[in-house]
């Protein structure tokens, strides 16, 4: 993708084949594809979806999560079970009941109509369970000494020994929400709104139809980059937040 997206205008199927075009780098496909495309609205768009629901999350699996782990309730492991039945679920079989409610709340074609039904996270809820039942008792216990309350314990005490499970999340929510096609093409309909996975069909569909294959590698490399950098500038504390957390 990235060599195709550095050939010249108008290459031809031998060319892209080549590894070691005679003309190249050429960067006017990136010139073309910024022309083309509203990047700039479309990534401002998908930063708000995917840190707005991030943030949310962060807040929802951490209380849920200490619920679950540290609190004694009747009916716990069975609402907990319960809870999990979200992961069996194949995310379009949500769409429509998500979609009505949203008109319903009149939240349809919102950017927080698009983040709502991911504020809850299943997935989220498990991994910080998992994550403060690993952590030693005698924490809480020493901070409760101290007369420490139970929103103090969960603040100061658990969520930092609790930062990789939190880590580990971030990323997967980032990577799912940034990739996320499906749900935003059903509840977006205003141009404004859209984030840059459906500004990139609609900017392929265009190119596609002149065959320039180069302008859709360009457009494709400044979607899937952002990502890409994040990975390679942060590799190390990647892999350990899972490694921590047991996330194989």
């Amino acid at each position: 993708m990235l060599l195709a997206s550095l050939r010249p205008e108008n290459f031809g199927a031998l060319d892209m084949a080549s590894l070691l075009p005679n003309t190249w780098p050429a960067l006017d496909q990136f010139d073309y594809a910024f022309l083309d495309g509203d990047w700039g609205l479309w990534t401002i768009n998908i930063i708000i979806f995917v840190m707005g629901t991030l943030v949310v999350q962060l807040v929802t699996v951490s209380l849920a999560g200490y619920a679950f782990a540290r609190l004694e309730f009747p009916g716990k492991e069975a609402l907990f079970y319960i809870f999990l039945l979200q992961l069996m679920l194949a995310p379009p079989v949500l769409i429509v009941p998500n979609l009505t409610t949203l008109v319903q709340l009149g939240l349809y074609d919102t950017l927080i109509g698009m983040m709502a039904p991911y504020w809850g996270s299943a997935f989220g809820t498990f991994l910080m369970r998992q994550t403060f039942r690993a952590i030693p008792r005698d924490f809480e216990e020493a901070a409760r000494i101290d007369g420490a309350s139970w929103w103090q314990i969960l603040t100061l005490v658990l969520i930092p020994l609790a930062a990789p499970g939190l880590i580990a999340f971030s990323i997967v929510s980032v990577v799912f929400h940034w990739n996320e096609y499906l749900w935003p093409l059903m509840v977006i309909s205003n141009p404004d709104n859209q984030v840059l996975t459906i500004g990139l069909v609609g900017f392929a569909l265009g190119a596609e139809g002149a065959s320039d294959w180069g302008l859709i590698a360009a457009g494709t490399l400044i979607v899937v980059a952002p990502l890409a950098i994040a990975f390679i500038a942060f590799q190390r504390r990647f892999v350990n937040s899972f490694v921590s957390t047991g996330i194989k």
